[in-house]
Formats: C-alpha cells, sequence, structure tokens
C-alpha cells in the first residue's frame, strides 16, 4: 500500500494544472501511480519527467536498454518496474522467453552475447554501484564510449526509480501482469 496519496488532478488544484496536462500528454491515460505520487511534489516531478525523457532518447538499440532496466528491476525485486517495462520489451524486441529468463540470464542461452553484457552491467552495477573493469570492458566491447555513457545513466536512472517506489511504497495498477 503506497505511503503518499496518490494526487489526482482535481485534488491537486489548479496551480498544477501544467503539470497534470504534461503527464496526460506525455505519458500514458490512465496516469501510473509513480507520476500520481510524485505530483506530491509538482516541481520535482516535472524536472523528473525531463530527465525521464532525455534518458529515454538513448541511442541504445531498444531491446538491450529494456534487458538493462528489466535486470535492474529483478535485481531489485520490483514487481513494479518489470510489469511496467514488459510492453515496451515486447515493443524493442525481446521475446516473451526472454523477458521471463532475466533473471537467470547468465546462465540462459536465450541471449546473445551483447545481451548477456549488458544485463551484467546492469547487475552489477544495481548490486555493487561501482562497476568492475572486466564487466565495463565486456560491455564496451558493443558499445560506443557515448552508448556506455547513456547506459551508465540510464541503469542509474532506473535504480532510482525503483528506490523511488521502494520507498513510497507504490502500487502495481490493475491490468498489469504480474
Amino acid at each position: 500500500m503506497a505511503r503518499v496519496r496518490y494526487l489526482s488532478r482535481e485534488a491537486a488544484g489548479a496551480d498544477q494544472s501544467a503539470v497534470f496536462d504534461r503527464l496526460e500528454r506525455e505519458r500514458k491515460v490512465p496516469t501510473a501511480n509513480i507520476f500520481l505520487a510524485l505530483a506530491n511534489a509538482p516541481e520535482i516531478l516535472d524536472g523528473f519527467l525531463t530527465y525521464a525523457n532525455a534518458v529515454r532518447a538513448s541511442t541504445i538499440n531498444p531491446a538491450l536498454r529494456e534487458l538493462a532496466i528489466l535486470t535492474v528491476g529483478h535485481v531489485t525485486d520490483c514487481e513494479y518496474e518489470i510489469a511496467h517495462h514488459h510492453s515496451h520489451a515486447i515493443k524493442a524486441g525481446v521475446s516473451e522467453e526472454q523477458y521471463a529468463a532475466v533473471p537467470d540470464f547468465e546462465t540462459s542461452a536465450l541471449f546473445s552475447a551483447e545481451e548477456k553484457a549488458i544485463m551484467a552491467f546492469a547487475k552489477d552495477s544495481t548490486l555493487n554501484v561501482n562497476v568492475s573493469d572486466a564487466v565495463w570492458i565486456e560491455a564496451a566491447r558493443y558499445l560506443s564510449e557515448r552508448q556506455m555513457v547513456e547506459l551508465s545513466i540510464n541503469v542509474a536512472w532506473y535504480n532510482s526509480g525503483v528506490r523511488i517506489m521502494g520507498s513510497m511504497g507504490i502500487d502495481l495498477e490493475d491490468g498489469y501482469r504480474k
């Protein structure tokens, strides 16, 4: 159960209409619980959306990016993140079988060496913060320097998201597969 209110447009008041307009323009309707919770701090939510959009504009192959995000979700046991990225992953080209195998990616034959390197980076960064040289070097075999920066930022961003969701007890909305 959420530890903060999910703030509706009506409950927020007219002074927050701009951030709700932005949510409706840029995100799914109905608005996800994470954003309704963050609406309690509207200035931060506005910056959160700007940063999220920049992070999502990565040049990394979308399937690799989603595998990294799903790895963060599984390593942190964040059901919300995993469920919300199911459709994104499938749309990006991750198969249902791969989606189900993310927790065991290291021993799964469903992932290429490149996919495993990116997922290992996400796991190492999530668990240890300081990515080992070996993990960095392996991921860098497949990504440009720019993309390694983008991967680092994406993994850090989704780590911050799962921690926000976990600390506030954000509930998974109805209709998402668990």
